[in-house]
Order: C-alpha cells, then sequence, then structure tokens
C-alpha cells in the first residue's frame, strides 16, 4: 500500500483532521495534504513522530516496503509485536520477546537455541542436529553476528 494512502487511512483511523495531525507533528496542513495526495513525503524525523502517534512501525508508514525479522530469533516482525525502547519508541530490529524496555531476554545464542529447541517448530531433527541447525540459522541475524 502506497504511503499517501497509509498515511490518510491512519489519520481517519484516529479521527484527526489534516489540521490535527499538522499540529500535532509540527508541519502544515498543506504539508500533511501534499503527503495524502502523494505529491511528497514525510522526513526522517516526521516519520518518527507519526510512527509514535499512530503506534506504528516506520515500515508501515512507508507501505510495508520490505518483510523485517527479528534479529535476534528470526520471527517476522509486524507492528503488534515489535520491540520498544524504554522511551516508548519502536525498535524495528527486533520482536516484543527479544528486547524488552532496551534489554535483551537472550544473554547468549545458547540460552535462545534452549528455547527454540523446546518451543519452536523445526526441522524434524535429533536435538543435536535441532540445535546445530538453529545455530546456523539464529547466527544469520545482526544480533548475534555482531555478539
Amino acid at each position: 500500500m502506497e504511503t499517501k494512502i497509509v498515511l490518510a487511512q491512519l489519520r481517519a483511523k484516529s479521527g484527526l483532521s489534516q489540521d490535527q495531525l499538522a499540529e500535532r507533528v509540527f508541519v502544515s496542513r498543506q504539508a500533511v495534504s501534499r503527503w495524502e495526495n502523494g505529491e511528497t513525503t514525510p522526513n526522517v524525523e516526521t516519520l518518527k513522530l507519526l510512527s509514535r502517534l499512530f503506534d506504528v512501525s516506520i515500515n508501515t508508514l512507508l507501505g510495508s516496503p520490505r518483510q523485517l525479522f527479528c534479529q535476534c530469533c528470526g520471527m517476522p516482525l509486524e507492528d503488534e509485536n515489535l520491540s520498544r525502547e524504554p522511551d516508548g519508541s519502536i525498535n524495528e530490529d527486533y520482536c516484543k520477546w527479544c528486547y524488552v524496555d532496551g534489554q535483551f531476554s537472550y544473554q547468549d545464542l545458547d540460552q535462545l537455541i534452549n528455547f527454540m529447541v523446546g518451543h519452536v517448530p523445526g526441522p524434524d531433527l535429533p536435538p543435536e542436529e535441532l540445535r546445530a541447525f538453529w545455530r546456523e540459522q539464529l547466527g544469520k541475524l545482526g544480533h548475534w553476528k555482531e555478539a
């Protein structure tokens, strides 16, 4: 879905006029009109404000141009399972189970693998092979590459 449609729908769903939205994100009503007509797109700082106001990810505001995955566990990310920073802002890199209030839930890859083996469907493999499978898959994700 295009950004202009997403913004218009979110504004309408929130019961805001273009003037009211403009006031909340510190732009003119004409700027909001241009976004909704597809003439322009909000800048990065305004997208952050809109993300907080509507409680959706910037990815959603941009029409979900790419599928996001948790960079800790690999879960597909949707607005309802995105993590949050301590200030309440959305973190589009991690799910709400792996990253809570600025802290990671899993201290190391083995801890996450132990959880995955017991709770997440994977290939039908003996436990040690399943652990090796998860280690290989999860090791490709940003959080574990950096660790």
